[in-house]
């Protein structure tokens, strides 16, 4: 099919300055025309030169189209416990979340948590996502063949625990790597899925397995390989948890030198959270090409911390945006950078619209390797797009007017205004329509 979508346009060609609200590296194409040929974007015209009659024509004038959100850490099973009272992180593991994961050892209930997953987050905006089952082999098979059904983009891979968690929830270091390879050489680059070998956390996984874990990154594609696997894991989210990894650990510098010791920091490795870092902690980022999955709302939810995302541009490392589910509390990636600039403000920083759209776009597609397909509108890329309403409800669409400059006697404001505006306002009850590889889904 070939579809013609009516739409401002948005999305970027390179990273904007951190804090500014200049235009540099933001793509605004007003009242456009993007061509959608199959699965993947054939170009963009002006509104008033519109396709020829073989195009399939949507307008959607006075609407926003962007990319699709990118998610580089949530939970599947964990929408189960969003929104649970009072625990810190270590106590709201052992309260909430595992008892919620045991249940996924249950084909049945692995893959209707799956299909209705995947389904919240396209309803929330997000195309791509990396993503937590839980220790059984049988939930990371249910989130690639729901993902598959879908066309959607996915990193995951069976969770490794072979220590201080239930019985039901730990695997042992030989089974865990049979699976791991299974399912390595079944999912990993077949299709948009990709594998991710997923450490729950250091606490969790014994030094034999943490030693097992960086071997299958370095097997199946180490540092410098296009295409190898992923790595996603947990680093320095809350005090307790950073002292219990000392104790643990004693001959570690650090929390993050624990997965450096084995193997585990390469350019396909996502770390959810990074609050307690040091400078030497941030310098391994970087000098490693790893990432942290800032996850604001969770980090405010648990009471973790305040990142230091300006810590992280001055070293400079990289940063993606995640919602964490269920320490977070939601699902929508608008929601999570209207948060993430409350936590940057909280530490005397401003966080840009255009540094918190780009991270969740192209700027998360470039850390994951992925720019080629995914996180931007331009020619060739991969048409995962989420169509979206500049306003709504009544204050919003007051709040809109006047940036807009559709209010007698005031003058319009700048687009980064409204689009802030937007960014602060909106949430998932804004979106419009999601398309996954050129095909609208039916939410």
């Amino acid at each position: 099919m070939k579809l013609a979508l009516r739409a401002d346009l948005l999305d970027f060609t390179h990273a904007p300055a951190w804090g500014s609200t200049a235009l540099d590296g933001v793509r605004y194409r007003p009242d456009h025309w993007l061509l959608v040929d199959g699965p993947r974007i054939a170009g963009a015209l002006p509104g008033h030169a519109p396709p020829g009659p073989d195009w399939q024509q949507h307008d959607h004038r006075g609407q926003l189209l962007l990319p699709g959100f990118i998610d580089t850490h949530v939970h599947c099973p964990q929408l189960d416990v969003i929104a649970s009272y009072g625990t810190g992180l270590l106590d709201w593991l052992q309260t909430y979340t595992f008892p919620a994961e045991l249940r996924y050892a249950d084909p049945a209930v692995a893959q209707a948590g799956a299909a209705r997953f995947l389904d919240a987050l396209l309803a929330h905006g997000t195309t791509t996502a990396v993503v937590f089952p839980t220790v059984h082999k049988v939930s990371a098979e249910a989130l690639f063949a729901a993902a598959d059904a879908r066309g959607m983009a996915i990193i995951t891979g069976k969770v490794l625990m072979d220590r201080h968690a239930p019985p039901g929830l730990m695997d042992d270091v030989a089974g865990a790597q049979a699976d791991c390879e299974d399912l390595i050489q079944r999912h990993h680059g077949q299709g948009r899925k990709r594998y991710a070998v997923t450490v729950r956390f250091a606490a969790t996984s014994s030094p034999k397995q943490l030693a097992m874990a960086g071997e299958l990154c370095r097997r199946h594609g180490g540092p410098g390989a296009a295409g190898g696997v992923y790595m996603q894991t947990h680093v320095a989210e809350n005090t307790d948890e950073v002292r219990w990894i000392a104790q643990l650990y004693p001959e570690a510098r650090s929390y993050l030198d624990v997965y450096h010791r084995h193997g585990l920091l390469h350019e396909r490795a996502v770390l959810a959270h990074g609050i307690w870092l040091d400078a030497a902690d941030r310098a391994l980022l970087r000098d490693s090409g790893a990432q942290i999955a800032h996850s604001p709302t969770s980090n405010l939810f648990l009471g973790s911390g305040l990142f230091d995302w300006q810590a992280a541009v001055d070293t400079p490392h990289r940063v993606s945006l995640a919602s964490d589910v269920g320490g977070g509390t939601s699902l929508s990636l608008l929601r999570t950078m209207a948060e993430a600039y409350k936590v940057q403000a909280l530490r005397g920083t401003r966080l840009s619209a255009w540094t918190a759209l780009h991270t969740a776009t192209l700027g998360a597609a470039e850390a994951l390797g992925l720019a080629q397909d995914i996180g931007h509108l331009g020619t060739g890329a991969m048409a995962d797009l989420v169509l979206w309403n500049w306003a709504q409800g009544p204050v919003a669409v007051h709040r809109d007017a006047i940036a807009r400059g559709g209010v007698p006697g005031v003058p319009a404001q700048d687009l980064h205004a409204r689009v802030f505006a937007w960014l602060t306002l909106a949430d998932e009850r804004n979106r419009v329509a999601t398309w996954v590889a050129g095909r609208r889904a039916a939410l």
